[in-house]
């Protein structure tokens, strides 16, 4: 499926679900310029292509290392020829042509996208922020944070999601890797539920605001 949606200059485009994961993959492109970034390269990316035409595009950004977030990436390297771009503690052994660093600003034709650090979920964990448009990848999802293996993963994906996402407008749309989206408000008003609350000291995994 594909949704597309505009907002003054910028154009953001979703696919998903895509792959054995349900994954979501993101096309944001400036609507004068033609400049266009890709977001995240889950396997079934070939149905991504069709929107590419006419685009010129400068960058693939992969959110963070696990693997259903890079199943496509040879078939729209393939198509674009664009650098493929993570941060730099995600880099593993696939190929990257380089990294992103926390803040750094990325020109998409008049457009601009921000950088996010948001580690948790992944030690390199990025989200990126264009406008009022989120791209959250795993690290922020309607009803939680990202699935983590450790309760130190948890802690620090709730900071990083408390110093860098919550202190965005409430109304700024979040985009996840999976499934629906949300907002920075309704995810700030489930998270006091969750905060609330007193947790087990081993908490992690599948956790969610309301239901922790």
């Amino acid at each position: 499926m594909m949704q597309e949606l505009r907002d003054g200059k910028l154009s953001l485009v979703k696919f998903g679900p895509l792959g054995p994961f349900a994954n979501n993959a993101y096309v944001i492109s400036d609507a004068d310029t033609r400049d266009a970034v890709i977001i995240d390269a889950p396997q079934g990316s070939e149905k991504v292509l069709p929107a590419l035409e006419g685009l010129r595009v400068r960058r693939i950004i992969v959110t963070h290392r696990h693997g259903d977030h890079w199943g496509g990436i040879e078939v729209l390297r393939e198509k674009t020829s664009a650098p493929v771009l993570c941060h730099a503690e995600d880099v593993t052994d696939r190929q990257v042509d380089g990294t992103l660093e926390d803040e750094a600003d990325l020109a998409v034709g008049s457009l601009r996208l921000r950088v996010l650090f948001t580690p948790g979920h992944t030690p390199g964990s990025i989200c990126l922020l264009a406008g009022s448009h989120l791209i959250s990848g795993d690290t922020l999802f309607p009803g939680g944070p990202g699935r983590t293996m450790r309760p130190e993963d948890l802690h620090q994906e709730i900071e990083s999601i408390k110093a860098k996402l919550f202190v965005l407008p409430e109304a700024t749309v979040v985009h996840p890797g999976h499934g629906d989206d949300t907002t920075i408000g309704d995810a700030k008003r489930e998270y006091a539920i969750f905060a609330s609350k007193e947790h087990p000291a081993g908490l992690s995994g599948d956790v969610t605001w309301l239901g922790s």
